[in-house]
This record gives C-alpha cells, structure tokens and sequence, in this order.
C-alpha cells in the first residue's frame, strides 16, 4: 500500500519539473529574438518605417550688392558711315588706301586723271583775265564819257560770271582728288587703278568705329526708369567672357503707337575694343542698385504662384512667402520672409511639401550628428 502511494508522487514531481524546464527554454527562445536584438544594439524598430529623407540642394541667403536693370538684345551700328562717290569723271592713276586701313577725315583716297579739268581751269582763267581788262578800261572811259554806264554795267556782269566759272572749274579739278569725308576705317573698295570712275559712282565704304551705337526698343512701362547718362553693360555673342560698358547716349522723347515702345540708343566708346559694326550683344542699362541687399539664388523661387521658397530647419523644409525686390543675373533680392544664414532650396523642389523631411547634399544626416554627441560623452567619462 505504502509502495503503490509513493509512485503517483515520484511521477508527479517529475512532469512538474519537465514543465518548468520547458517553460525556462521557451522564455530563453523569446529573450533572444529580432526585437530584442535590436533593442540590444540601440536601433528603434519604429524609425525604419519612417520616410526617407527627401536629397536635396540648398543655399543659404547671404547679402551682397544687385541692381536693378533692364536687358535687351540688339546690333551695334556705326554712329557715322560714308558712301564715297566720285564727284566728277576720270580714270583712275592711283588708289591710296585699302580695305581695313584706317583714314581721317580729307585723306587723299583715289587721284582721277586731272588733264581734262586743268584745261577747263586754264580756259576760265583766260577768259576772266580778259573781262577784268576789259573793266577796268570801262571804268576809265566812263569818266570821258566814251561808254555808257550800261556797258560798263554788261561788262561787269560778264566778268563775275567768268569769275564764277573759273571757280568752278577749279571745283572740277579738286574733284579729281577723291578724299575721305569721315575719318574711320575703309570696310569696303569697289575700285582699282586703271579703272574709269563715273560721276556719283560709290567707290568706297567709310565706317566710324571709334564709337558704336546700339538701339533698343524699349516697352513704355519702363520709360520713368530711363534716363541719359545710366551705365550700360553689353556682351557680345562673338567676344564670349568679355563685357563692355558703355552710356544711354540719347531717348526718344515719343512712344510708338504701333509697338508700344520707345528708343533707348546706347554708346560705347573707347573701351569697346574689339566691337565692331554689325555685332549682336545683350544689353543691360542699370539704373538703380542696392550696396546690401538679402538675396538666394532664383533658382530657389517656387513657380506655383505667388513668390515663395523651401526654407530648410531641422531636416525638414517649410513653404514660405516672401517678398522679392531686384533680380541681377542667378541672384534675386528678398525684401521679407527670411534672414541672413536661412537655408533655401535650389533643387529637388518637385518631391517636396510642407513638412517634407529632407537631407541637404553634402551635409551629415541630423541623426549621425545626434548619436556623435553620446559617444564622445561617454569618452570623456
């Protein structure tokens, strides 16, 4: 009876035991797991299936000088430009000058054969002398009363018409000697020596590159904004990486009904070297400029309404309004809405809203600076 009572017991304590050494393993099981492996190695299970931090490019604000200006495109022109044309006929014996040369204004250009034109001049001259004798005889007779006043008034009539044509026909003959009527550069020859020359023929092309003239038409909305005397800058599409300044020479005091605009004829002088007639430019007339202005670049401007930009702060950007002023070139002046140092977005404005959690290229993610800080704390302990 004692034996049969001391087996269920035996039994008994033994499935306890098997139960708690199960229960042991199973907990042993749980305590090493993903989550606890985890939670061992510092990670938040929750951060992983936060979004991603959008890339993005930014700049900070920053002062500098911007002017206002106005820009536009035009040709460069001559201020004067010359068709020469032979004045009278010849062939001729010797052409001066070429193409490219530079001449000043009464440089001999062409000398014409002169023998036709002498033998007019010496005619005239003859036939002058004779009414000039014949005058003075005149005068003489008139007080003897050998010739009426009306000869002598005949005979002076002849004699300043004969004055007049020796003086023409000396006319003709410096006509054989073509000069230049404008100093400048010859840009073109039509002519060769042996060639006979008509009268009124163009013979030669004189252009003042010493200042160039460009014009441009102007809308009327900035007429109060433009005035002679304003600096202008231009660049030339055929001189890349160079600028040149100039002046507003000149405005035309109308508008064009027509077209709504009005002219605006700048000059550039003698820092124009290199420019020549026929050159396209862009020009910008500057006429106002801030010494201190707050500006981001325009590529930061948003283009969905009103002007605002992508201000970065903590990782995150925020939409902000704000009032623009000047635009000069890649800069754009910010009268409100942000301060010097505030962080702007340039690119990677598309994916982005209100909020969006962001990571500026080139800088360290917020969280690889916040974990930094402990471990050199705990090295210093």
């Amino acid at each position: 009876m004692s034996r049969l009572s001391f087996l269920p017991g035996r039994t008994g304590t033994c499935a306890a035991a098997l139960l708690i050494t199960t229960t042991l393993l199973l907990s042993g099981c749980g305590a090493g797991g993903p989550a606890d492996a985890q939670a061992a190695e510092g990670k938040d299970p929750k951060a992983e299936k936060a979004p991603d931090a959008v890339p993005v490019e930014a700049v900070a604000a920053s002062r500098r000088a911007v002017a206002a200006s106005y820009t536009g495109t035009a040709a460069l022109e001559a201020r004067a430009e010359s068709q020469v044309v032979a004045k009278t006929s010849g062939v001729a014996l010797a052409v001066l000058v070429e193409e490219g040369q530079q001449v000043r204004a009464g440089q001999p250009l062409v000398r014409l054969d002169p023998d036709r034109a002498r033998l007019a001049v010496a005619q005239s001259e003859a036939q002058m002398r004779k009414l000039e004798n014949n005058y003075q005889r005149a005068q003489k007779l008139i007080g003897q009363q050998m010739v009426s006043a009306a000869d002598v008034d005949q005979i002076r009539f002849d004699l300043e018409n004969a004055r007049a044509q020796y003086r023409l026909a000396t006319l003709e003959l410096s006509y054989t000697t073509v000069v230049a009527p404008i100093s400048g550069v010859i840009a073109s020859r039509s002519i060769k020596t042996g060639n006979f020359v008509q009268i009124n023929t163009p013979i030669f092309r004189i252009v003042d590159n010493s200042r160039l003239e460009a014009t441009l038409n102007v809308p009327e909305r900035e007429l109060a904004t433009l005035r002679p005397g304003q600096p202008v800058t231009l660049v030339a599409d055929a001189l890349p990486g160079r600028s040149f300044p100039g002046t507003v020479d000149r405005i035309a005091p109308v508008v064009d009904a027509g077209s709504g605009t009005f002219r605006v004829v700048s000059g550039f002088g003698e820092d124009a070297a290199g420019l020549q007639p026929g050159m396209f430019g862009r020009i910008r007339i500057d006429y106002d400029q801030r010494a201190d202005a707050l500006v981001v670049p325009r590529l930061a401007l948003l283009d969905d309404g009103d002007p605002a930009v992508f201000r970065v702060r903590d990782g995150k950007v925020a939409r902000v309004p704000v009032k623009v002023g000047y635009a000069e070139g890649p800069w754009v002046e910010i009268r409100e809405g942000l301060a010097v140092g505030d962080k702007v977005v340039t690119a990677g404005k598309v994916a982005l809203r209100d909020g969006t959690a962001v990571q500026v290229i080139g800088e360290k993610p917020a969280a690889t600076v916040a974990k930094a800080a402990p471990k050199k704390a705990e090295n210093r302990q």
